[in-house]
């Protein structure tokens, strides 16, 4: 019989935005694969040239990192350990997705140095709910 420590009114907050925020990367996973021809049509050439040579390991990337990470969050809400190895899951489609970003397209090009704000964001909260997670199970918030 494990027992569990009542977390604090606190993790329930970041664990809740942090879900909040995983949804709008699924929202944006789906956004992306659903685009249709006219939407495709109307970005900018540029962009939509980075959109129509995205490599399938590179959307799989995005939707490993958006869907692992969000189910990572509900589970935080629902104070399991499995949330944690969700995470780094997600962590990991993040790293793939920011390489072929940062070193294969030519995002920056298309986006310009601002263009690399969101994805270091992204990385940086990532890496911090990784840590997040560690901390609860450690503290016994999670079993």
């Amino acid at each position: 019989m494990t027992t569990s420590v009542k977390p604090p009114t606190w993790f329930w907050i970041v664990s809740g935005i942090a879900l909040v925020w995983n949804l709008m990367g699924v929202m944006a996973y789906i956004a992306q694969v659903t685009m249709s021809a006219e939407a495709l049509q109307a970005l900018p050439e540029n962009e939509r040239e980075l959109y129509t040579s995205l490599p399938t390991w590179a959307t799989s990337a995005f939707a490993v990192a958006v869907w692992g990470s969000a189910l990572g969050c509900l589970l935080l809400l629902m104070r399991k350990k499995l949330a944690a190895i969700l995470l780094i899951v997600g962590f990991v489609g993040i790293l793939v997705q920011l390489y072929h970003s940062f070193f294969i397209s030519n995002s920056i090009a298309v986006y310009g140095p601002g263009g690399m704000v969101m994805p270091i964001m992204v990385l940086i909260i990532g890496l911090l709910l990784i840590l997040f997670s560690r901390k609860a199970t450690a503290n016994g918030w999670l079993n």
